[in-house]
């Protein structure tokens, strides 16, 4: 397979053109994946493209979550996870981070009742240490509100990090007294903080990087990745529609070889 062609897939670039019409929307892959994630990149970006602040973007982006949900269940995904502040958040300037999390108190207080309306089920991925006590009392009152719906799980990665969600895992197994021996893929898997849930089947990445920045690493070992030049606060239903159509092009091997295909 050319580069060209591998950058076509994996962006979803060469063959649309443009931003897309509805008739496209409507040309909806019949294979839907029951789990995407997604990076959320480019709030900061998309401000600056308007001589406005990073806040402003990021604020933009809590606002565009609600459409992509709706637009998520409206075609039978199962499962959403959102990236949406990582260990290695803490390195921004102090203004920025302090004004992200008042962000998404205000956004998680908005937005809950209205999800829960809808039955999406809100879970937290990552650690509360160090977390504001309004924003962390906020988080823990969304996923008691929500904890009985099951339309929709959406996992919000928040002060997350993958390698230290697999320490995390390794450490709680150790103190659990199980014998080296006896650890396994699926007992690491058991003591992640997406335990029960399907892995991940698509990661979508907004804003043309092609970095996974230690988000989902264990999970996401098999998952299909896709790239669009789309910052997030414009990340629509067609986006997502081309997203998913590039994921049901593709032929998930896990390692093996397709029918029909000669081995290597």
């Amino acid at each position: 397979m050319s580069i060209s062609t591998l950058w076509r897939e994996a962006t979803g670039r060469g063959t649309q053109g443009g931003s897309g019409t509805h008739a496209e929307a409507a040309d909806r892959p019949v294979r839907t994946p029951r789990h995407v994630a997604f990076i959320m990149d480019g709030n900061g970006r998309w401000a600056k493209q308007r001589g406005q602040p990073r806040l402003f973007g990021h604020r933009a982006g809590t606002q565009n979550l609600r459409r992509v949900l709706e637009s998520c269940g409206a075609r039978g995904i199962q499962v959403v996870t959102i990236y949406a502040f990582s260990t290695e958040n803490w390195g921004r300037p102090q203004e920025e981070v302090t004004g992200l999390f008042q962000i998404l108190t205000e956004a998680i207080g908005r937005e809950a009742p209205a999800l829960h309306a809808n039955g999406v089920q809100i879970r937290h991925v990552g650690s509360m240490e160090g977390i504001p006590a309004r924003l962390s009392n906020r988080i823990g009152e969304a996923i008691k509100l929500t904890a009985g719906n099951s339309r929709l799980i959406l996992n919000v990665a928040f002060n997350y990090g993958s390698r230290a969600e697999i320490v995390d895992a390794v450490r709680r197994i150790a103190t659990s007294g199980v014998a080296p021996e006896a650890i396994t893929e699926q007992l690491i898997s058991d003591h992640l903080y997406t335990a029960g849930l399907p892995d991940p089947d698509l990661i979508i990445r907004t804003a043309g990087e092609f970095r996974l920045s230690n988000f989902l690493l264990w999970q996401a070992a098999y998952a299909e990745y896709y790239s669009t030049q789309v910052c997030w606060p414009d990340f629509n239903e067609e986006e997502l529609d081309r997203a998913l159509k590039a994921y049901a092009s593709r032929d998930r091997k896990y390692g093996g070889v397709s029918d029909g295909e000669p081995d290597a």
